[in-house]
Order: structure tokens, then C-alpha cells, then sequence
């Protein structure tokens, strides 16, 4: 018996899904295709890196230098306001000095004048027997006090060092007088005022003219 000969027919779709595998097999990553998309190469993301670095050192220097100008615009203007101050402060104590110099300078055109007052007012209560009712020496003694008060009213006061010790720079010797071994005055003090001193705070207008214990 002659045996048959079976011809098996070739499918179409085999060799279709053969070409299907080496298709997917090329587009997996890491496949024999063409590379992921997305996937950068290993130079290109340092050369990235280097310009980002690059770009931070210039804001770092850029910050640098706008921090050096505010530092000299601070000092600049710390400089000024300590000028300003100063000047301020200078300005203030010459014109106190000024103002001080200009009262001093009208309490001595004035004092000859409270000195003559206080002379009429002894001569008057001399000649009057010193009493209360005189008009006369009422009206000068009225002179005499608004003429001290004003001078008080500008910090101008007079002392009388009677009994001090004589001091150069605030009496003026006009006379030394011998004082008896017992009972006497010590010897270099004030023992009497010929002219009372004025002054102004610490500045002297006029010395006090005093007789003073030999």
C-alpha cells in the first residue's frame, strides 16, 4: 500500500508574529533598537551641571558686591550723621558762649552804675537818718533791686567774701591791713569788702575788691 504524502499548508500569520517579537524585542529598553526617548548621555548631563554651577557663582559674586556697596553707603552715612552731631554740638556751644560773652559785656557797662546807686543809697540814708519814709531813698533802693534782679534773671550774681580766705582769682587786694597778735584775723584772710564781685557761673565779670589781714 503506497502511502500518502500530507502537505502542510504554510500559515501567513506565523511568520507575522514572528516579525511582531523581533519588533517588541527592539523597542524594550536596553534592547538592540533605538534608545529610550527621555534618555540623555552621561556628557550632557555634566556639561548641565557645569553651567548651573557656573550660574550660581556668578549670583553669589553679583551678591557679594551689592553687599560691599551697602556696607560702604552704611559707613558713609554713619560718617555724616556723626558729622552732623558734632557740628550740631559745636554749633550749640559757641552760641551759648556768645550769648554768655554778650551778658558779661552788658553786666560791665552796668555794674559803675549799680555801684554809684549803692553810694547814693548810703550817702541818702546818712543825710536822712536812714529812714523808711524818704521817697528819695525809696525810689533808688526801687532802682537798685530791679536793676540786680534783672542781672539775676541772666545768671549774673554778686558775692561779698568777707571773712574768706583771699583768693586771686575771684578778689583783687586793694589794701593790707596789720592785725593784732591776739584777736585779730588770721593772717591772708578777707577783712573787709571794699566792692562786692559779680560773676557768671564759673566766669568772673568782676573780681571782689577786699582789704585783706596782713
Amino acid at each position: 500500500m503506497t502511502e500518502s504524502k500530507q502537505t502542510i499548508p504554510v500559515d501567513g500569520r506565523a511568520s507575522d508574529d514572528a516579525e511582531q517579537a523581533v519588533a517588541d524585542e527592539q523597542s524594550r529598553p536596553g534592547g538592540h533598537g533605538e534608545s529610550t526617548p527621555g534618555a540623555s548621555a552621561p556628557g550632557g548631563e555634566a556639561g548641565q551641571s557645569g553651567d548651573d554651577a557656573a550660574e550660581l557663582q556668578g549670583d553669589l559674586d553679583e551678591l557679594g558686591q551689592l553687599a560691599a556697596k551697602r556696607d560702604e553707603y552704611l559707613a558713609l552715612a554713619q560718617r555724616t550723621q556723626a558729622d552732623f552731631e558734632n557740628y550740631r554740638k559745636r554749633v550749640a556751644r559757641e552760641s551759648a558762649l556768645a550769648q554768655e560773652r554778650g551778658v558779661a559785656k552788658l553786666a560791665k557797662e552796668l555794674l559803675p552804675a549799680i555801684d554809684n546807686l549803692e553810694r547814693a543809697i548810703v550817702e541818702i540814708a546818712v543825710a536822712t537818718g536812714e529812714t523808711d519814709q524818704d521817697p528819695l531813698l525809696g525810689g533808688v533802693r526801687l532802682v537798685l533791686s530791679e536793676l540786680t534782679g534783672a542781672l539775676a534773671r541772666v545768671g549774673i550774681e554778686s558775692f561779698s567774701p568777707g571773712g574768706e580766705v583771699f583768693d586771686p582769682s575771684l578778689h583783687e587786694a586793694i589794701a593790707t591791713v596789720p592785725q593784732p597778735p591776739e584777736g585779730g584775723a588770721r593772717s591772708g584772710t578777707v577783712v573787709e569788702v571794699y566792692q562786692p564781685g559779680y560773676r557768671l557761673g564759673e566766669s568772673v565779670i568782676r573780681p571782689a575788691r577786699v582789704v585783706v589781714a596782713a
